[in-house]
C-alpha cells in the first residue's frame, strides 16, 4: 500500500488526510507537517481510522513513498527537492511555483536522475485532456478567464500592493490582465490553475490570463479557451468555493484526490 506524507494543513491538505482515513484512497497517511501547529492539531482531531505521526521533512522522506505538498510556492523551493533527493515521488498542489523556469528544469532534472515521479493535479479547470492532446501539433493561443467574488480574492500581492479595496466593487471589474507568469506571482493563492495550463501547453509567458471580481458571484468561474492547428474549444467550470477558504476552489480538493486514486487504479483513463 502507498505510504503518503503530507506537508501543509490547510483547506486541501484537510481534504486528502479525511479522504485516506475515510478509505476513499487506498493508502497509508504516515507523517504530517504544517508550521501552524494549530492546523496540525484540528487535522488530528478529524481523523478516525488513521495515526500519522507528526514529522518535518527531512524524517518523514525517509518513511514515505509519497510526499504530498499542500502549503504553498515558497514550500515548493523548500520541500521539493528534498523529497527527490531521497529518491521519494512529490505531488505538487502549488503549481504556481513553476513559473520560475530555474526551480522547474531543477526539479525536472532531479526527477529524472533519481527516477521520482512529479504529480501535478489539474486542479479546479477542466479540459486538460483536450490542451494535452492539443500540444502534440502547434496551439496559437491559450487564455485563461477567471472570476470570484472580491472576497476571493483578498490578501493577493496585487491587491494588497495597488490598495484595491474590494468592499467597493460593486459590479463586474476587471482586476488584471497579463501573462500567467505575472499571474501566478501576483495572486498566488487563486490562480495555481494558470500555471498548470501553462506547463501542459505554451509557456508562461505566452499563456494569457484575466481576473475578474464579481460580486454578483457565488461560485469561482474559470474558462479557458484554446486555439490551435486542431481547431478552437472553451471549457467552463462553475466551481463552488472551498466552505474554510473561499480563495480555493472544491474541485482543487477533489482533483488532489482524484490523481491519488488514479496512481493505485489499474485502469488509466483520460489523455
Amino acid at each position: 500500500m502507498l505510504s503518503i506524507g503530507l506537508i501543509g494543513c490547510g483547506t486541501i491538505g484537510t481534504s486528502i488526510c479525511k479522504a485516506i482515513d475515510n478509505g476513499t484512497i487506498e493508502a497509508e497517511l504516515v507523517a504530517i507537517y504544517d508550521r501552524h501547529l494549530d492546523d496540525v492539531d484540528k487535522l488530528l482531531s478529524t481523523l478516525k481510522n488513521s495515526k500519522p505521526q507528526v514529522m518535518e521533512v527531512a524524517e518523514m522522506i525517509k518513511n514515505i513513498d509519497l510526499l504530498v505538498e499542500c502549503a504553498s510556492q515558497e514550500a515548493v523551493y523548500e520541500i521539493i527537492p528534498t523529497a527527490l533527493h531521497a529518491h521519494c515521488d512529490v505531488m505538487v498542489m502549488s503549481v504556481g511555483a513553476f513559473s520560475d523556469e530555474k526551480l522547474y528544469k531543477t526539479i525536472r532534472e532531479l526527477a529524472k536522475e533519481n527516477k521520482c515521479k512529479v504529480y501535478l493535479p489539474s486542479g479546479a479547470i477542466v479540459g486538460l485532456d483536450g490542451l494535452k492532446s492539443a500540444s502534440a501539433e502547434e496551439i496559437y493561443s491559450v487564455t485563461l478567464t477567471t472570476q470570484k467574488p472580491p472576497v476571493g480574492l483578498a490578501g493577493a500581492p496585487y491587491i494588497i500592493r495597488n490598495k484595491i479595496d474590494l468592499d467597493k466593487i460593486t459590479g463586474k471589474t476587471v482586476i488584471f490582465e497579463g501573462s500567467a507568469s505575472e499571474a501566478v506571482k501576483e495572486f498566488p493563492a487563486n490562480v495555481n490553475v494558470a500555471a498548470t495550463i501553462s506547463l501542459t501547453g505554451i509557456g508562461f509567458e505566452k499563456t494569457r490570463v484575466k481576473i475578474v471580481a464579481n460580486p454578483a458571484l457565488t461560485r469561482n468561474i474559470h474558462e479557458i479557451s484554446v486555439e490551435g492547428s486542431f481547431g478552437e474549444f472553451t471549457t467552463r467550470v462553475e466551481n463552488v468555493p472551498s466552505p474554510t477558504n473561499p480563495r480555493s476552489s472544491y474541485l482543487a480538493s477533489l482533483s488532489a484526490i482524484a490523481t491519488l486514486k488514479k496512481l493505485s487504479d489499474p485502469i488509466q483513463t483520460g489523455t
